[in-house]
C-alpha cells in the first residue's frame, strides 16, 4: 500500500512538473468552460438550506460552559454545562447569495431562527442538578465572503473571509421538576451563553469550509476514462468573477493512460455567449475531443479486427444486407473459409465543429482476410479509406453521450489493385461492412460517454446542447437530490462526507 501510494505521488510529481514546463512554454487556454449564473445562485440557496438543516441535525455541537452569580438568589455561582446539543428546526427566511466581482461569493442571512435541544448540568454551593432544556435562538445574521481559487495541482479552493455572525436573542427554557426553578436563573444565563455562542459562530463556519477544502483536495482531476485515456479536469487559473457569473476554466484535456503524452497541438481561446436563462452553462471546445481523438489513436483504440460471426451478428440484427454483402464478395473471390475485416485508423480522426454540424472524418485502412484450414490469414484486399460520420450528442444522467452516423465514404485503392477490383462494388461493400458491423461497435462504446463536471446528488436538468463555432455549448438547470444519508461532494469522483470527517470512498 505504502509503495503504491508512493508511485502515485511520484507520477504526480512528475506530472506536475511537467505541466508547469509545457505552461511556460505555451499558453494554455481551457478545454471545458463552466459558467455558473445567478439562478444557479439562487438555487443554491434553496437547496443549501436542505442539506445545511441535514448536516445540523446531524452534527455535533461543542458544548457549552460557563459560571455566572445569582445576585437575587444570593447565590455566589452557579456552574452550568449545556451538552448533547442538537439543532432540531431551523428557519433562514431572508438568505441570498451574490457574485461580488473578482473576488467570490457573498452569503448573507438575517433575521434567523433556531431551536435546539439540550442536556444540561448545573452546580452551586446550594445545590447540584442535571435535566434537558430547550433553547430558541432569534435574530441570527451571518455575513461573509467565500474567495474560489486553485492550488498548484488544479484543485479548487475555498476560503472565508470578512466572517461575522451574531445571534440577538437567545431564550432559555428549562423542563423537569425543578423546571420553575431553574427557569427563574434563566434570563441571567441567556446573556452569557449569548456571548459565547456568538464567539464559537465564525470559527465553526470557518472550519467547515476549512473540511470542504479537505474534500476538494482529495478530487482526482486527472481521471481514467477507460483501459486507453486519462482526462484531466484540473483548473488551469482561479475562477473569473463577474457581476453575473463566475467561470471555472478546467484543463480538459484527454492523455493516453501509458505515457500522459501531451497533444502535438496547442490549445485555442474560445468565448462563451452572455446569456443567463439557465444555471450553468458548459462550453466544450474542439480542443477537448481532438486531444481525445489523439490519446485514444495513440493508445491503439482505433485498431480492430472484426470475425466472420462479428460481422454477421452485427448484420442479422441491424439490416438483412448479410447475404447480399458476402454475394458480392463472392463475386469477386471464392469464400468457402471464414473470412476477417481487419480496420485499424491511419491518422487520429478529424473533429469539425460549425454552427449545427458535428462531424468526424476517419482516415483509416481496412484489409479483408481469409483464413484457410491449418493455414495463415491470406489478404483478399487492402485499401485505405475516409469515413466521414456525423456526431448526435445527448445528455445521460451526468455524461455526455456521442453516437456516430456515417455520412459519407471515400475508398482508394493502390495503383497495382485497380486492374483486378471493381473500386464501386468495394465501396458499397465495405460502406456495409462500417454501417452495420463497425459503427453499432463504435457507438456501444461511446455510450459509455465523457464525464461531466457537477457536485455529487446535483443532477442536470432541462439540458440542451448546441454546436457552435469551434465549440459545444450545453445550457443546463441544476436539481439537488435529498436522501437520508449525509451529503458530500462526490465532485469528479467518489468522496462524500461522513460525520463531519472527509474520507475516500471507493468508485463502483
Amino acid at each position: 500500500m505504502c509503495t503504491k501510494m508512493a508511485h502515485v505521488q511520484v507520477l504526480w510529481g512528475c506530472f506536475l512538473l511537467w505541466n508547469l514546463h509545457i505552461s511556460s512554454a505555451q499558453a494554455i487556454y481551457p478545454g471545458i468552460k463552466a459558467r455558473a449564473t445567478q439562478r444557479a445562485l439562487d438555487y443554491a440557496v434553496q437547496a443549501g438550506m436542505e442539506m445545511i438543516e441535514q448536516m445540523a441535525k446531524e452534527r455535533k455541537i461543542p458544548d457549552l460552559k460557563g459560571s455566572e452569580s445569582l445576585e437575587f438568589l444570593k447565590i455566589d455561582y452557579v456552574n452550568y454545562n449545556f451538552t448533547n446539543i442538537k439543532i432540531n428546526a431551523f428557519s433562514f427566511p431572508n438568505t441570498s447569495l451574490a457574485f461580488v466581482p473578482g473576488v467570490g461569493i457573498r452569503a448573507l442571512t438575517n433575521h434567523g431562527t433556531t431551536n435546539i435541544s439540550t442536556d444540561w448540568e448545573v452546580k452551586s454551593p446550594l445545590f447540584q442538578d442535571t435535566g434537558a432544556a430547550d433553547l430558541f435562538l432569534s435574530g441570527v445574521y451571518f455575513t461573509g465572503i467565500v474567495v474560489l481559487s486553485r492550488n498548484d495541482l488544479g484543485h479548487p479552493i475555498l476560503k472565508l473571509q470578512d466572517c461575522y455572525a451574531q445571534v440577538s436573542h437567545a431564550d432559555v427554557s428549562f423542563s423537569g421538576e425543578l423546571s420553575v426553578l431553574y427557569n427563574s436563573f434563566a434570563e441571567p444565563m441567556e446573556k452569557p451563553i449569548l456571548k459565547k455562542l456568538n464567539e464559537m459562530l465564525c470559527p465553526i463556519i470557518t472550519g467547515e469550509v476549512e473540511a470542504l477544502n479537505t474534500n476538494l483536495s482529495m478530487l482526482e482531476v486527472l481521471r481514467k476514462i477507460d483501459n486507453y485515456t486519462l482526462l484531466d479536469y484540473s483548473l488551469i487559473s482561479s475562477p473569473e468573477i463577474t457581476e453575473n457569473y463566475f467561470d471555472l476554466n478546467l484543463k480538459g484535456v484527454f492523455y493516453p493512460l501509458k505515457s500522459l503524452q501531451y497533444p502535438p497541438f496547442p490549445s485555442v481561446p474560445f468565448v462563451l455567449p452572455e446569456r443567463s436563462d439557465s444555471m450553468l452553462y458548459i462550453g466544450i471546445s474542439k480542443y477537448f475531443f481532438k486531444s481525445a481523438s489523439y490519446a485514444y489513436f495513440t493508445a491503439g483504440a482505433f485498431s480492430f479486427t472484426l470475425t466472420t460471426k462479428e460481422i454477421s451478428n452485427h448484420l442479422l440484427h441491424n439490416s438483412q444486407a448479410l447475404g447480399n454483402m458476402l454475394s458480392r464478395i463472392a463475386e469477386l473471390y471464392i469464400l468457402s473459409q471464414p473470412f476477417m475485416v481487419q480496420v485499424m485508423a491511419t491518422e487520429p480522426p478529424v473533429i469539425s465543429l460549425l454552427p449545427g454540424n458535428f462531424t468526424l472524418d476517419i482516415p483509416a485502412s481496412i484489409m479483408i482476410l481469409t483464413q484457410p484450414k491449418n493455414s495463415t490469414a491470406e489478404a483478399i484486399v487492402s485499401m485505405d479509406f475516409v469515413a466521414s460520420t456525423n456526431v448526435a450528442l445527448a445528455i445521460l444522467g451526468q455524461r455526455l453521450i456521442c453516437s456516430l452516423s456515417l455520412n459519407r465514404f471515400r475508398l482508394s485503392l493502390p495503383e497495382s489493385n485497380r486492374s483486378n477490383i471493381e473500386v464501386l462494388r468495394f465501396e458499397n461493400i465495405l460502406s456495409s461492412i462500417l454501417h452495420f458491423g463497425v459503427l453499432p461497435l463504435a457507438n456501444a462504446k461511446l455510450q459509455q460517454g465523457f464525464p461531466l463536471p457537477n457536485p455529487h446528488k446535483i443532477s442536470l436538468v432541462n439540458s440542451d446542447i448546441e454546436v457552435l463555432e469551434g465549440f459545444l455549448l450545453i445550457s443546463t438547470d441544476l436539481k439537488y437530490k435529498t436522501s437520508k444519508q449525509q451529503p458530500g461532494f462526490h465532485g469528479w469522483e467518489g468522496l462524500h462526507l461522513i460525520s463531519g470527517q472527509w474520507s475516500r470512498k471507493p468508485i463502483p
